[in-house]
C-alpha cells in the first residue's frame, strides 16, 4: 500500500467478519486486510472453504479493499496495478469512485468517509495542470493522460491523452455526481466538481474533424490514427459524449458506430462479435442496457445485454471446446479478456507453436483469436449479470482448486496459465481495471447499485436518447 493513509476502513459488516474468521484468515488490521496461507502447492487448500455464498461476500470485500487501499495519497487516483508499481491509472480511477459508493451501501465504510474520499479525488482533478506541452500536464481539453506519475500527477513518459480512460473516469465521476445528493456540505462540492468535471471535457475536439473519434492524442504527433470503430468498450464513451451539455457529438454519431457492428454466429451464438470480453463488459458496469434498445437492435430483436450474454456464454463454449488443448480448460475454468500473461515468447506447444505473451487482449471471435492457454478471472466476474451461474461458478472453482496461487488479500490476482510450466503460471499482480469490472458488475448482479444510480444522470439519459434507445426502464423516468 503506497504510503500511510490516515482513513481506515471502519465499520466492517458482521456478515464479512463472520466469514472472514470461519475461514481462517485472519484480519491484520483495522482496514480489514487479509493474509492467506503461504502454501505453494495447487492442491485444494483447507482455509479456501467458504461456501460459495460467503465466498462472494469474501470476494467482493477483498476486492473492495484494493480500491480503497491501493491508492496514491498525493494524488487520490488508484494505482494501475498492485504490487508492482508504476503510475497510477485514470481508468482504474474511474472504477474507483464507484467502489467507494458500494462500500457505503455494503457497510465497509462509512457514507461520510466516502464522500471524503472522493471529494479529495475531485479537488486533485479540478486543479490538475492541463495544457498542450508534453511535460509538467495531466490532461489537455478535459481529458486526461492514460497513466499519471505518481505524486505530482504529470503526464507518465510519452502515454497518450486517451479518450477511452477519461471515458471510463467521466462514467465514474457521473456515478458520484448522482450518488451524493444531500443537502450538506462535502455532497454539494462533490455535485459540482463532477458537473464541472464532465463538461469540461471537449468531445468535439477528440473527434479531430472525422466521424468517428480518435482513441487519443499526444503533443509530439497529434491525433492517434485508430478511431473508435466497431462495437467495443466505447459505448458509454459515444453515450456520454452525446449527452454532454457543452460539447455534444452530432445526432447522427451512434449510427456510424453501429454501421461498423459485425454480427455472426460464433461458437453457436448470434451476437454483434467482439474478441476480449471486457468490450462486452465496461460499458455494462455503469449502464443497465436490459430492456432498452437503439435501432441496431430492435432490428436484431435483442438488447445489448443479451448481446453480451451471447458474447460470455460463445467465450466459455471456445474454451470447453478448446481447439488448441491447454491445460486446465474446464466448463468452469475458461475467461478470455485482456490481462497479464506468463510473456515466455514463443514456444512449442503440443504440435505447434504459442506465443506465450505478457500483458495482451486476450480473446476470441468469428474475426478475432488471441489465445495463449491464459485465464484471467475478471473475465468471468465481469459477466456475472449476463450469465450468474457459469460466471459464479468458474470463480468458485478458480478459488477452491488455486487457492492462494490465485485468490489473495485483495481478492483475484489478475490471470493464470496452466500451460506453461509443471506448476503453472500465476500472475504477481492485480489490475485496477480488471478489479473494477469485477467488482461493479458482481454488485450490479446482486442490488443493481451502480445500474440504478447512473439511471438518475441527466448526461446519461440525454445520451442514451439522443442515440435513438427509447423502451424499458428509459421510458419510465421523468424527462431531464
Amino acid at each position: 500500500m503506497r504510503n500511510n493513509f490516515k482513513e481506515k476502513i471502519k465499520g466492517c459488516s458482521q456478515l464479512a467478519l463472520a466469514i472472514t474468521l470461519l475461514a481462517g484468515i485472519f484480519l491484520v488490521n483495522s482496514s480489514c486486510n487479509f493474509t492467506g496461507s503461504s502454501n505453494s502447492s495447487n492442491a485444494p487448500k483447507p482455509e479456501f472453504s467458504l461456501t460459495k455464498e460467503a465466498f462472494l461476500a469474501d470476494l467482493k470485500l477483498r476486492t473492495f479493499n484494493y480500491f480503497w487501499q491501493v491508492v496514491d495519497s498525493a494524488t487520490w487516483q488508484s494505482d494501475d496495478r498492485y504490487p508492482t508499481k508504476h503510475f497510477t491509472s485514470i481508468a482504474a480511477t474511474g472504477f474507483a469512485l464507484p467502489a467507494y459508493i458500494i462500500g457505503v451501501e455494503n457497510g465497509y465504510i462509512s457514507r461520510s468517509l466516502a464522500a471524503k474520499r472522493v471529494l479529495n479525488t475531485l479537488q486533485w482533478l479540478i486543479n490538475a495542470p492541463q495544457g498542450a506541452e508534453k511535460e509538467g500536464f495531466s490532461g489537455h481539453h478535459g481529458f486526461y493522460y492514460h497513466f499519471l506519475n505518481y505524486g505530482s500527477g504529470t503526464r507518465y513518459k510519452d502515454v497518450e491523452l486517451s479518450s477511452i480512460d477519461t471515458g471510463l473516469l467521466m462514467a465514474g465521476i457521473l456515478t458520484v455526481m448522482s450518488y451524493f445528493d444531500e443537502n450538506e456540505p462535502t455532497e454539494q462540492q462533490i455535485r459540482k466538481l463532477s458537473d464541472e468535471l464532465f463538461r469540461n471535457v471537449n468531445w468535439e475536439w477528440m473527434m479531430d474533424n472525422k466521424t468517428t473519434m480518435s482513441m487519443g492524442w499526444k503533443p509530439e504527433s497529434g491525433f492517434i490514427e485508430a478511431k473508435w470503430k466497431g462495437y467495443n468498450e466505447a459505448m458509454i464513451l459515444l453515450i456520454m459524449a452525446m449527452g454532454s451539455p457543452t460539447y455534444p457529438l452530432s445526432e447522427n454519431s451512434w449510427d456510424v458506430w453501429t454501421s461498423t457492428y459485425l454480427w455472426e454466429n460464433f461458437e453457436g451464438y448470434e451476437h454483434v462479435n467482439f474478441g476480449p470480453l471486457f468490450g462486452h463488459q465496461y460499458s455494462h458496469a455503469f449502464i443497465d442496457f436490459r430492456g432498452i434498445q437503439d435501432d441496431y437492435m430492435r432490428e436484431k430483436n435483442i438488447d445489448y445485454f443479451e448481446n453480451s450474454r451471447r458474447a460470455t456464454l460463445s467465450n466459455r463454449a471456445y474454451c470447453i471446446r478448446n481447439p488448441l488443448n491447454f491445460n486446465g480448460y474446464s466448463e468452469n475454468i475458461w475467461g478470455l479478456t485482456a490481462s497479464d500473461g506468463p510473456g515466455l515468447g514463443w514456444k512449442k506447444w503440443n504440435t505447434d507453436s504459442v506465443d506465450f505473451k505478457s500483458y495482451n487482449a486476450r480473446g476470441v471471435a468469428v474475426d478475432y483469436n488471441q489465445d495463449d492457454g491464459t485465464i484471467a478471472p475478471t473475465a468471468a466476474g465481469g459477466s456475472i449479470p449476463f450469465a450468474p451461474q457459469e460466471a459464479t461458478d468458474a470463480l468458485f472453482e478458480m478459488y477452491q482448486k488455486f487457492g492462494n496461487e490465485i485468490y489473495r488479500k485483495y481478492g483475484f490476482a489478475d490471470a493464470f496459465n496452466l500451460s506453461v510450466s509443471v506448476t503453472g503460471w500465476f500472475a504477481p499482480d492485480y489490475i485496477g481495471i480488471d478489479q473494477g469490472a469485477l467488482l461493479l458488475q458482481l454488485e450490479n448482479h446482486q442490488s443493481e447499485l451502480i445500474w440504478n444510480i447512473l439511471k438518475k444522470n441527466p448526461y446519461i439519459i440525454k445520451g442514451l436518447q439522443k442515440a435513438g434507445f427509447n423502451g424499458g426502464w428509459l421510458d419510465e423516468i421523468k424527462q431531464p
